[in-house]
């Protein structure tokens, strides 16, 4: 029996969704949104988890890192995620977790149920849907220092408050605006940020 535990925000397709699995003898699923998931992966200790990346309460990107294996560690499961080619960030967010199954969010359930059953089997499960995401997620401009001085812009804290939390200089700060601003083609910082969460870069 494969233990399943999905997350995802909204409650109506979350049901909807683990009922359906519910039908397939060799799951036993559970279900949670995304502000109880690292709960529940304590508690369910599930062989999957399939996650939708899309979280309602954080800002772009949810927690993998809470529902991802680490090591060859039996009490934490394999994540699978559900998404679209349209947020090539979150794709390469995911890879960076160290998710093994990649479910295309316009692709039927029946594709579900084989990467859950391919991940369960530690086996790498990537839907033919998300090829042109992958491409583009390969080619994301921003620097992971860019990320992080980018998401604290993004949360409203200013050049001295993002000089604080990353120990660096205001100057240097307002380097790396000036780049990300030029590498996403924005207009302004508040354009950068608009277009890096339409991304799934943030």
């Amino acid at each position: 029996m494969i233990r399943v535990l999905l997350v995802h925000d909204e409650c109506l397709v979350r049901s909807v969704l683990a009922e359906w699995l519910r039908g397939e003898p060799d799951l036993r699923v559970y279900d949670t949104p995304w502000r109880g998931a690292s709960g529940r992966v304590r508690s369910v200790r599930p062989d999957v988890c399939a996650a939708d990346l899309e979280c309602a309460d954080a800002y772009g990107i949810p927690p993998l890192g809470d529902l991802c294996a680490r090591g060859q560690d039996p009490a934490h499961s394999r994540l699978l995620v559900l998404a679209g080619a349209n947020r090539p960030g979150l794709l390469k967010r995911a890879v960076e977790a160290g998710a093994l199954g990649y479910v295309g969010k316009e692709g039927s359930p029946q594709s579900l149920v084989r990467g859950i059953r391919s991940v369960a089997e530690g086996e790498r499960f990537v839907d033919d849907s998300l090829g042109f995401g992958f491409l583009k997620a390969a080619q994301m401009p921003l620097t992971r220092r860019e990320l992080s001085v980018l998401s604290l812009a993004a949360e409203g804290a200013s050049v001295a408050e993002i000089a604080g939390s990353l120990h660096l200089s205001h100057g240097t700060v307002r380097n790396y605006m000036a780049a990300i601003t030029r590498k996403t083609g924005a207009r302004n910082r508040v354009d950068a940020i608009r277009i890096s969460h339409g991304e799934g870069w943030l």
